[in-house]
Protein backbone atom coordinates (compact mmCIF):
# COMPACT_ATOMS: atom_id res chain seq x y z
CA UNK A 1 0.00 0.00 0.00
CA UNK A 2 0.79 3.70 -0.77
CA UNK A 3 2.39 5.55 2.40
CA UNK A 4 -0.11 8.02 3.51
CA UNK A 5 0.90 11.73 3.70
CA UNK A 6 -1.72 14.08 5.39
CA UNK A 7 0.24 17.21 5.56
CA UNK A 8 0.03 19.60 2.54
CA UNK A 9 2.45 19.34 -0.02
CA UNK A 10 3.80 23.12 0.00
CA UNK A 11 2.25 23.95 3.49
CA UNK A 12 3.94 27.34 4.77
CA UNK A 13 5.56 27.37 8.18
CA UNK A 14 2.92 30.29 9.26
CA UNK A 15 0.76 27.84 8.14
CA UNK A 16 2.18 24.69 9.80
CA UNK A 17 2.18 26.91 13.07
CA UNK A 18 -1.90 27.71 12.61
CA UNK A 19 -2.32 23.98 12.47
CA UNK A 20 -0.56 23.28 15.18
CA UNK A 21 -2.38 25.66 17.23
CA UNK A 22 -5.41 23.72 16.01
CA UNK A 23 -4.36 20.80 17.76
CA UNK A 24 -3.38 22.22 21.33
CA UNK A 25 -6.86 23.66 21.51
CA UNK A 26 -8.44 21.17 19.55
CA UNK A 27 -10.20 20.12 23.30
CA UNK A 28 -11.46 23.65 23.67
CA UNK A 29 -13.28 23.13 20.68
CA UNK A 30 -14.42 19.84 20.88
CA UNK A 31 -16.16 20.32 24.05
CA UNK A 32 -17.85 23.84 22.82
CA UNK A 33 -19.13 22.14 19.16
CA UNK A 34 -20.50 19.59 21.74
CA UNK A 35 -22.08 21.90 23.53
CA UNK A 36 -23.72 23.73 20.49
CA UNK A 37 -24.78 20.74 19.16
CA UNK A 38 -26.19 19.04 22.12
CA UNK A 39 -28.05 22.15 23.59
CA UNK A 40 -29.25 23.05 19.95
CA UNK A 41 -27.83 25.97 18.99
CA UNK A 42 -26.64 24.65 15.34
CA UNK A 43 -30.14 23.69 14.93
CA UNK A 44 -31.92 26.89 16.13
CA UNK A 45 -29.18 28.27 13.59
CA UNK A 46 -30.23 25.88 11.05
CA UNK A 47 -34.03 26.83 11.12
CA UNK A 48 -33.17 30.17 10.72
CA UNK A 49 -30.97 29.45 7.35
CA UNK A 50 -29.73 32.52 5.23
CA UNK A 51 -31.49 34.89 7.82
CA UNK A 52 -29.01 33.80 10.65
CA UNK A 53 -29.82 35.25 14.06
CA UNK A 54 -27.79 36.90 16.28
CA UNK A 55 -26.59 36.53 19.77
CA UNK A 56 -29.94 38.93 21.32
CA UNK A 57 -32.23 36.78 18.83
CA UNK A 58 -30.60 33.52 20.54
CA UNK A 59 -31.03 34.77 23.85
CA UNK A 60 -34.44 35.86 23.92
CA UNK A 61 -35.21 32.57 23.16
CA UNK A 62 -34.12 31.83 27.46
CA UNK A 63 -32.48 28.44 26.74
CA UNK A 64 -28.93 30.19 26.39
CA UNK A 65 -27.53 33.41 28.10
CA UNK A 66 -25.73 35.67 26.34
CA UNK A 67 -22.27 34.74 27.78
CA UNK A 68 -22.64 30.93 26.97
CA UNK A 69 -23.45 32.06 23.30
CA UNK A 70 -20.89 34.29 23.00
CA UNK A 71 -18.29 31.90 24.66
CA UNK A 72 -19.45 28.67 22.13
CA UNK A 73 -20.22 30.76 18.97
CA UNK A 74 -16.89 32.34 18.89
CA UNK A 75 -15.06 28.89 19.58
CA UNK A 76 -17.43 27.91 16.67
CA UNK A 77 -16.59 31.00 14.35
CA UNK A 78 -13.13 29.57 15.12
CA UNK A 79 -13.55 26.22 13.63
CA UNK A 80 -15.28 27.21 11.02
CA UNK A 81 -18.44 25.56 12.38
CA UNK A 82 -20.43 29.00 12.46
CA UNK A 83 -19.90 32.15 10.45
CA UNK A 84 -20.87 35.98 11.23
CA UNK A 85 -22.44 37.97 8.70
CA UNK A 86 -23.82 41.88 9.67
CA UNK A 87 -23.72 41.04 13.29
CA UNK A 88 -25.67 37.53 12.76
CA UNK A 89 -24.07 33.99 13.26
CA UNK A 90 -24.86 31.50 10.27
CA UNK A 91 -24.58 27.79 10.36
CA UNK A 92 -21.44 26.70 8.11
CA UNK A 93 -20.58 23.61 6.68
CA UNK A 94 -18.45 21.86 9.57
CA UNK A 95 -21.36 22.85 12.04
CA UNK A 96 -23.77 21.37 9.41
CA UNK A 97 -21.95 18.10 9.79
CA UNK A 98 -22.32 17.99 12.95
CA UNK A 99 -25.80 18.52 13.11
CA UNK A 100 -26.22 15.81 10.40
CA UNK A 101 -23.75 13.70 9.63
CA UNK A 102 -24.46 10.01 11.46
CA UNK A 103 -20.40 9.32 11.67
CA UNK A 104 -19.51 12.53 13.39
CA UNK A 105 -21.95 12.28 15.87
CA UNK A 106 -21.51 8.95 16.65
CA UNK A 107 -17.68 9.06 17.52
CA UNK A 108 -18.61 12.96 18.85
CA UNK A 109 -20.11 10.95 21.52
CA UNK A 110 -18.11 7.98 21.94
CA UNK A 111 -15.05 10.45 22.19
CA UNK A 112 -17.15 12.44 25.28
CA UNK A 113 -18.55 9.43 26.93
CA UNK A 114 -16.10 6.74 26.69
CA UNK A 115 -12.70 8.15 25.72
CA UNK A 116 -12.32 11.77 27.06
CA UNK A 117 -11.37 11.78 31.06
CA UNK A 118 -9.61 8.66 30.16
CA UNK A 119 -7.27 10.00 27.41
CA UNK A 120 -5.48 12.42 30.27
CA UNK A 121 -3.61 9.03 31.67
CA UNK A 122 -2.65 8.30 28.37
CA UNK A 123 1.12 8.68 29.00
CA UNK A 124 1.16 6.59 31.82
CA UNK A 125 -0.79 3.87 29.88
CA UNK A 126 1.58 4.31 27.36
CA UNK A 127 4.45 4.03 29.52
CA UNK A 128 3.31 0.64 31.42
CA UNK A 129 0.76 -0.32 28.74
CA UNK A 130 -2.08 -0.53 31.02
CA UNK A 131 -5.49 0.94 30.42
CA UNK A 132 -5.09 3.24 33.66
CA UNK A 133 -7.80 5.91 32.05
CA UNK A 134 -10.49 2.75 32.47
CA UNK A 135 -11.07 4.23 36.01
CA UNK A 136 -12.85 6.99 35.16
CA UNK A 137 -15.41 4.28 33.95
CA UNK A 138 -14.86 1.84 36.45
CA UNK A 139 -12.78 -0.80 38.41
CA UNK A 140 -11.73 -3.63 36.12
CA UNK A 141 -8.60 -4.82 34.49
CA UNK A 142 -9.82 -4.16 30.73
CA UNK A 143 -12.68 -2.70 29.16
CA UNK A 144 -14.33 -5.69 27.94
CA UNK A 145 -14.78 -7.18 31.78
CA UNK A 146 -16.87 -4.09 32.45
CA UNK A 147 -18.74 -3.13 29.41
CA UNK A 148 -21.88 -4.42 30.86
CA UNK A 149 -21.66 -2.45 33.87
CA UNK A 150 -20.26 0.82 31.71
CA UNK A 151 -22.65 4.22 32.95
CA UNK A 152 -25.52 3.76 30.57
CA UNK A 153 -24.35 6.91 28.41
CA UNK A 154 -21.02 5.50 27.50
CA UNK A 155 -22.27 1.86 27.35
CA UNK A 156 -24.65 3.34 24.75
CA UNK A 157 -22.27 5.53 22.99
CA UNK A 158 -19.64 2.40 22.90
CA UNK A 159 -21.94 0.01 21.33
CA UNK A 160 -23.17 2.44 18.66
CA UNK A 161 -19.72 2.70 17.98
CA UNK A 162 -18.40 -0.24 17.84
CA UNK A 163 -21.98 -1.50 15.74
CA UNK A 164 -22.33 1.53 13.53
CA UNK A 165 -19.43 0.56 11.30
CA UNK A 166 -19.22 -2.91 11.65
CA UNK A 167 -23.49 -3.59 11.09
CA UNK A 168 -23.53 -2.03 7.63
CA UNK A 169 -20.73 -4.53 6.06
CA UNK A 170 -22.34 -7.64 7.32
CA UNK A 171 -25.00 -7.91 4.62
CA UNK A 172 -22.55 -7.12 1.79
CA UNK A 173 -19.51 -10.01 2.98
CA UNK A 174 -22.07 -12.66 3.58
CA UNK A 175 -21.52 -14.58 0.10
CA UNK A 176 -17.74 -14.23 1.16
CA UNK A 177 -18.44 -16.08 4.12
CA UNK A 178 -20.62 -18.54 2.45
CA UNK A 179 -18.21 -19.01 -0.63
CA UNK A 180 -16.70 -22.54 0.27
CA UNK A 181 -20.49 -23.66 1.35
CA UNK A 182 -19.31 -23.78 5.37
CA UNK A 183 -21.74 -26.54 7.57
CA UNK A 184 -20.06 -24.76 10.75
CA UNK A 185 -18.69 -21.10 11.80
CA UNK A 186 -17.06 -20.30 14.91
CA UNK A 187 -17.23 -16.67 15.34
CA UNK A 188 -14.72 -15.53 17.63
CA UNK A 189 -15.04 -12.74 19.81
CA UNK A 190 -19.17 -12.97 18.87
CA UNK A 191 -19.83 -9.71 21.54
CA UNK A 192 -23.68 -9.02 21.12
CA UNK A 193 -24.33 -12.07 18.62
CA UNK A 194 -25.06 -9.73 15.83
CA UNK A 195 -23.23 -10.77 13.11
CA UNK A 196 -23.91 -14.77 14.32
CA UNK A 197 -27.80 -13.54 14.06
CA UNK A 198 -27.51 -12.61 10.20
CA UNK A 199 -25.55 -15.86 9.43
CA UNK A 200 -28.35 -17.83 10.84
CA UNK A 201 -30.25 -15.66 8.97
CA UNK A 202 -28.66 -16.00 5.41
CA UNK A 203 -28.76 -19.99 5.81
CA UNK A 204 -31.17 -22.07 7.57
CA UNK A 205 -29.51 -25.25 7.75
CA UNK A 206 -25.66 -23.48 9.14
CA UNK A 207 -24.47 -24.07 12.93
CA UNK A 208 -22.53 -21.18 14.47
CA UNK A 209 -20.52 -20.87 18.12
CA UNK A 210 -20.37 -18.43 19.46
CA UNK A 211 -16.86 -17.70 21.81
CA UNK A 212 -16.49 -14.71 23.77
CA UNK A 213 -16.91 -13.88 27.72
CA UNK A 214 -19.18 -15.36 29.65
CA UNK A 215 -20.92 -11.67 30.48
CA UNK A 216 -20.41 -10.78 26.49
CA UNK A 217 -22.33 -14.06 25.40
CA UNK A 218 -25.11 -13.93 27.99
CA UNK A 219 -26.39 -10.32 25.64
CA UNK A 220 -25.57 -12.73 22.92
CA UNK A 221 -27.80 -15.74 23.98
CA UNK A 222 -30.87 -13.05 24.30
CA UNK A 223 -30.82 -12.08 20.76
CA UNK A 224 -30.30 -15.50 19.48
CA UNK A 225 -33.17 -16.94 21.92
CA UNK A 226 -35.88 -17.48 19.59
CA UNK A 227 -36.78 -19.75 16.51
CA UNK A 228 -35.08 -20.02 13.91
CA UNK A 229 -31.67 -18.91 15.84
CA UNK A 230 -31.22 -20.75 19.06
CA UNK A 231 -31.29 -24.47 17.93
CA UNK A 232 -28.16 -23.99 15.65
CA UNK A 233 -26.29 -21.17 17.87
CA UNK A 234 -24.14 -22.63 20.77
CA UNK A 235 -22.22 -20.95 23.03
CA UNK A 236 -18.66 -21.58 24.29
CA UNK A 237 -17.44 -19.20 27.41
CA UNK A 238 -13.91 -18.69 27.07
CA UNK A 239 -11.42 -15.49 28.10
CA UNK A 240 -8.88 -15.38 24.88
CA UNK A 241 -6.47 -13.52 26.94
CA UNK A 242 -5.69 -17.30 28.02
CA UNK A 243 -3.15 -18.30 25.99
CA UNK A 244 -4.10 -22.43 27.55
CA UNK A 245 -7.82 -22.06 26.63
CA UNK A 246 -8.36 -24.16 23.57
CA UNK A 247 -10.94 -23.62 20.89
CA UNK A 248 -13.52 -25.97 19.64
CA UNK A 249 -12.57 -28.07 16.95
CA UNK A 250 -14.63 -28.72 13.73
CA UNK A 251 -15.02 -25.42 12.22
CA UNK A 252 -14.97 -24.73 8.22
CA UNK A 253 -15.00 -21.40 8.99
CA UNK A 254 -13.01 -18.87 11.61
CA UNK A 255 -14.82 -15.24 11.83
CA UNK A 256 -13.32 -12.59 13.44
CA UNK A 257 -14.60 -9.17 13.13
CA UNK A 258 -12.74 -6.05 14.80
CA UNK A 259 -11.59 -8.35 17.36
CA UNK A 260 -8.03 -8.56 17.44
CA UNK A 261 -7.29 -4.89 17.18
CA UNK A 262 -8.30 -5.78 20.77
CA UNK A 263 -5.03 -7.53 21.47
CA UNK A 264 -1.42 -6.99 21.65
CA UNK A 265 0.50 -8.92 18.80
CA UNK A 266 1.61 -11.54 21.35
CA UNK A 267 -1.95 -12.03 22.03
CA UNK A 268 -3.01 -11.65 18.48
CA UNK A 269 -0.55 -14.77 17.58
CA UNK A 270 -2.23 -16.67 20.09
CA UNK A 271 -5.43 -16.75 19.09
CA UNK A 272 -4.88 -17.41 15.38
CA UNK A 273 -2.98 -20.03 15.97
CA UNK A 274 -5.38 -21.49 18.35
CA UNK A 275 -8.43 -20.73 15.45
CA UNK A 276 -6.45 -22.35 12.88
CA UNK A 277 -5.98 -25.56 14.96
CA UNK A 278 -9.68 -25.68 15.48
CA UNK A 279 -10.04 -25.51 11.58
CA UNK A 280 -11.54 -28.56 9.63
CA UNK A 281 -9.08 -29.62 6.74
CA UNK A 282 -9.34 -27.25 3.73
CA UNK A 283 -11.08 -24.96 6.11
CA UNK A 284 -10.23 -21.08 6.12
CA UNK A 285 -10.23 -18.05 8.65
CA UNK A 286 -11.80 -14.77 8.11
CA UNK A 287 -10.83 -11.57 9.19
CA UNK A 288 -12.63 -8.54 9.14
CA UNK A 289 -10.87 -5.32 9.93
CA UNK A 290 -10.15 -1.63 9.60
CA UNK A 291 -6.76 -1.24 8.58
CA UNK A 292 -5.72 2.20 8.31
CA UNK A 293 -3.43 1.80 5.67
CA UNK A 294 -6.15 0.30 2.86
CA UNK A 295 -8.48 3.35 2.96
CA UNK A 296 -9.71 4.98 0.47
CA UNK A 297 -10.00 8.52 1.97
CA UNK A 298 -7.49 9.70 4.43
CA UNK A 299 -10.57 10.88 6.08
CA UNK A 300 -10.67 7.43 7.24
CA UNK A 301 -7.27 6.75 7.77
CA UNK A 302 -7.31 9.88 10.19
CA UNK A 303 -10.36 8.30 11.90
CA UNK A 304 -8.92 4.94 12.48
CA UNK A 305 -5.25 6.14 13.48
CA UNK A 306 -6.73 8.27 16.13
CA UNK A 307 -9.10 5.43 18.03
CA UNK A 308 -5.53 3.14 18.67
CA UNK A 309 -5.00 5.91 21.91
CA UNK A 310 -8.69 4.91 22.80
CA UNK A 311 -7.28 1.11 23.07
CA UNK A 312 -4.31 2.34 24.94
CA UNK A 313 -5.74 4.48 27.93
CA UNK A 314 -9.57 2.86 27.71
CA UNK A 315 -9.44 -0.63 26.39
CA UNK A 316 -6.56 -2.87 26.58
CA UNK A 317 -3.28 -0.49 27.26
CA UNK A 318 -1.86 -2.73 24.60
CA UNK A 319 -3.28 -2.59 21.43
CA UNK A 320 -4.56 -0.74 18.57
CA UNK A 321 -5.33 -0.17 14.98
CA UNK A 322 -2.89 -1.75 12.84
CA UNK A 323 -1.65 -1.88 9.42
CA UNK A 324 -2.61 -5.08 7.47
CA UNK A 325 0.47 -6.31 6.80
CA UNK A 326 0.91 -6.91 10.76
CA UNK A 327 -2.05 -8.91 10.67
CA UNK A 328 -0.52 -10.72 7.50
CA UNK A 329 2.90 -11.20 9.09
CA UNK A 330 1.33 -12.79 12.27
CA UNK A 331 -0.72 -15.01 10.70
CA UNK A 332 1.77 -16.19 8.43
CA UNK A 333 4.02 -16.96 11.70
CA UNK A 334 0.99 -19.17 12.68
CA UNK A 335 1.26 -21.40 9.93
CA UNK A 336 -1.55 -19.47 7.46
CA UNK A 337 -1.61 -17.95 4.37
CA UNK A 338 -3.18 -15.05 2.72
CA UNK A 339 -5.48 -16.15 0.08
CA UNK A 340 -7.30 -12.88 -0.93
CA UNK A 341 -8.10 -9.58 0.72
CA UNK A 342 -11.31 -7.68 -0.26
CA UNK A 343 -11.12 -3.65 0.55
CA UNK A 344 -13.83 -0.98 0.79
CA UNK A 345 -16.71 -2.93 2.96
CA UNK A 346 -19.13 -0.49 4.27
CA UNK A 347 -17.42 2.31 5.63
CA UNK A 348 -14.02 1.21 6.20
CA UNK A 349 -13.47 -2.28 6.37
CA UNK A 350 -11.60 -4.84 4.70
CA UNK A 351 -11.75 -8.96 4.38
CA UNK A 352 -8.86 -11.25 4.64
CA UNK A 353 -9.34 -14.94 4.04
CA UNK A 354 -6.48 -16.71 5.48
CA UNK A 355 -6.04 -20.70 4.78
CA UNK A 356 -3.54 -23.22 6.72
CA UNK A 357 0.15 -23.37 4.91
CA UNK A 358 -0.10 -26.85 4.40
CA UNK A 359 -3.51 -27.04 2.99
CA UNK A 360 -4.50 -26.19 -1.10
CA UNK A 361 -6.13 -22.80 -1.94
Amino acid sequence: MQTKKFSPEKQTAFEARYEAQKIVFGPVVFQCLRYAWKRGILEALSRAGNSGLSVDELADTGKWTKYALKVVLETGLSAGAVHLRDGKYLLDRIGYCVLTDRITQVNFDFIHEVCYQGLFELDSSLDEEKPLGLKNLGDWPSLYEGLQDFPDSARESWLEFDHFYSDISFPDIMPDVFATNPKKIMDIGANTGKFSQQVLAYNDTVEITLLDLPQQLAVAKNSLAEPPYRERAHFFPVDLLNSDAVFPSGADIVWMSQLLSCFSEEMISSIVTRAAQSLTEGGHILIMDTFWDRQRYDIASYCLINTSPYFTAIASGNSKIYESADYIRLCEAAGLRLLTVRDNIGFCHSLMRFAKTENPA
